[in-house]
C-alpha cells in the first residue's frame, strides 16, 4: 500500500531536517515523499536541496498559503493514502507500517487517526494528545479533535472533497475532515502514537495571534454543519459534549489537568 507524504515549509529551518529524516527513516512503507516551497528565505531551500535525491518530488513555485501548498502536493501524489508532515513535526519510528497494517485490518476505512506526542521546540516530550472519535456533530461545537500529523487517509476520499479550502488560514485540516465526513467517509482510530506534534512560538496551535481566526473558523464551520448560525442553546449544547468527551476519555483528562491546555501554552509569553 503506498502512502504519499506532503511536507509543506516555509521558513521553518530550525525543525524542517527533522520532519524530512522523519519520514525518509520510516522501515517497512512505501513512500513517496513531495515537499512543497513557495520561497524560504531562511536556509530551508539549501535542507531540501540536499535530501533532493531521496524526495519523490521538490516543488519550488509560490502559492496562496498553507492550504494551496497543500493542494500542489497531493496534485502531484499518487498513493493509495495520504497524510501531511509540517515542516515542524515528525513521524514517529514505525509510523507508516503501523498506519498500512491499520488500513489493511480495517479495509472499509476512510481516515484512520492514532494519537501525538507534543512535543516542545527542543524535542522533548510535553504531553501526550489522544485523538478522538470523529463526528460532525462533536467538530461543529469544538468537542473533538483529530491530531493532524497522525491521520491518513485514502486518496479517493481527499480526491471527492477537492482539497483543501485554500482560505482557511487556521484550520485546514479540520475542514478537510469535515468534508470528508459530509461525502460519507468512515472514520476510525488505532491505539498507537504515531507523529511528534510540536508548539513552539510561532506554530498556529500556540500562538495567540491565530485566536480570531480559529474563532471565526469554529462559527463557520458550525454553520456548514448544522445549516443554522449559533444560538443562545449552543454554549450549554457545547459543554454537555465536552464533558461527555471528557468522561468518554479518562487519559486525555488527566493529560489536560496535571499538565495543561495546550493551545495557550505559549500564547502566554
Amino acid at each position: 500500500m503506498k502512502i504519499s507524504i506532503v511536507t509543506i515549509s516555509y521558513n521553518q529551518a530550525q525543525f524542517l531536517e527533522q520532519a524530512i529524516l522523519s519520514v525518509l527513516n520510516q522501515e517497512d512503507a512505501d513512500i513517496e515523499y513531495i515537499v512543497v516551497d513557495p520561497g524560504s528565505t531562511d536556509g530551508s531551500l539549501e535542507i531540501i536541496e540536499r535530501y533532493r535525491s531521496q524526495l519523490s518530488k521538490i516543488i519550488l513555485e509560490p502559492d496562496a498559503g498553507p492550504a494551496d501548498g497543500l493542494n500542489k502536493g497531493f496534485a502531484d501524489a499518487t498513493g493509495d493514502l495520504f497524510g501531511f508532515v509540517n515542516s515542524d513535526d515528525i513521524l514517529l519510528p514505525g509510523a507508516l507500517k503501523k498506519i498500512s497494517d491499520a488500513f489493511i485490518a480495517h479495509p472499509g476505512a476512510d481516515v484512520i487517526s492514532g494519537h501525538a506526542l507534543i512535543i516542545d521546540e527542543h524535542g522533548k516530550e510535553i504531553r501526550k494528545c489522544y485523538s478522538e472519535p470523529f463526528s460532525l456533530l462533536g467538530h461543529a461545537y469544538g468537542s473533538t479533535i483529530l491530531m493532524q500529523p497522525s491521520t491518513f487517509f485514502r486518496s479517493a476520499s481527499f480526491e471527492n472533497t477537492g482539497g483543501f479550502n485554500v482560505s482557511n488560514r487556521s484550520n485546514w485540516d479540520g475542514e478537510l475532515f469535515v468534508g470528508m465526513a459530509m461525502q460519507g467517509a468512515r472514520f476510525e482510530l488505532i491505539d498507537r502514537f504515531l507523529s511528534g506534534y510540536r508548539l513552539q512560538p510561532e506554530s498556529i496551535t500556540s500562538s495567540g495571534k491565530m485566536h480570531q481566526s480559529i474563532q471565526d473558523y469554529q462559527r463557520h464551520i458550525f454553520i456548514k454543519i448544522l445549516g443554522r448560525i449559533p444560538d443562545w442553546r449552543d454554549p450549554f449544547i457545547g459543554n454537555v459534549l465536552r464533558l461527555f468527551k471528557h468522561i468518554r476519555s479518562p487519559r486525555a483528562l488527566y493529560e489536560r489537568i496535571s499538565k495543561g491546555p495546550i493551545y495557550r501554552r505559549h500564547a502566554k509569553k
